[in-house]
């Protein structure tokens, strides 16, 4: 049988959501996967082998980095025994971390993918325009420069449709696809001075919503054109782009099937 659900996570104390492997060995770093799986395992009564190999692996919708939160991250797994959801929900909840947490549980067809049925990933970037902090600001990025929205709203509509996203694609990436469909691209800013930048897209390439923020703040603080991000996505080259910003302001909102 295979199961699905939503697993929601702030994510400033792990190293992303993916376990990592050095000589094809688990590195002993915390990781929301990891996690997971081990406290998937105590719920069900699976134990680990002596080498400290799980019986339950779970497959996730996409790879988010250190830092990098989630509210619509969707992750399956096999398992041949019945589960019952609210029971399951409840006990995994009880035994996660508190900045971890599971929900909308439930049985799914064989052929469901969480990445590769995957038609749509929301993400949203958000980040502080004041130049004094307060103490709510939390983790989230203070600019101290006044910023344009008008602006940056019309050089994230250059984004629109299927592109080569190179430009934004950071050099550590193994994945040699560069082509993605954004189908929204949009920014606001609030009353509190949080301003909030939503992509989504078919697909995002590593690094790509940061980089993307990082290019709208280096046209802002330089006082370039917002034409300079149509440059910038016809360059496809990294170097012709801004920098990768913090990952604290980062959030996976919603995987859509």
């Amino acid at each position: 049988m295979k199961y699905a659900f939503k697993v929601r996570y702030i994510g400033k104390n792990y190293y992303g959501s993916q376990i990592q492997f050095e000589n094809g060995e688990e590195i002993e770093k915390p990781t929301i996967q990891g996690t997971l799986e081990k406290a998937i395992c105590t719920v069900t009564g699976e134990k680990t082998t002596e080498n400290n190999k799980r019986p339950i692996k779970t497959v996730f919708s996409g790879r988010t980095d250190k830092g990098v939160n989630s509210k619509g991250q969707v992750v399956h797994f096999k398992y041949d025994k019945p589960i019952v959801a609210s029971k399951f929900v409840y006990s995994i909840n009880e035994i996660l971390p508190p900045d971890i947490s599971i929900r909308d549980f439930k049985e799914t067809k064989e052929t469901f993918h969480a990445q590769k049925s995957a038609k749509r990933r929301y993400y949203r970037y958000e980040f502080i325009n004041r130049r004094n902090k307060d103490a709510f600001d939390g983790d989230l990025m203070r600019i101290k420069y006044e910023i344009d929205i008008d602006r940056m709203q019309k050089a994230l509509n250059y984004l629109i449709g299927e592109h080569d996203f190179s430009s934004f694609k950071s050099a550590g990436s193994l994945n040699p696809s560069k082509v993605c469909f954004i189908e929204k691209a949009e920014c606001k800013k609030l009353d509190d001075d949080k301003v909030i930048i939503d992509i989504v897209g078919n697909r995002f390439l590593y690094n790509m919503v940061r980089a993307i923020v990082g290019t709208l703040l280096e046209i802002e603080g330089h006082n370039l054109s917002y034409e300079h991000m149509k440059k910038v996505l016809e360059a496809k080259d990294r170097t012709k782009a801004g920098q990768t910003v913090s990952p604290y302001g980062l959030t996976l909102i919603e995987v859509q099937y």
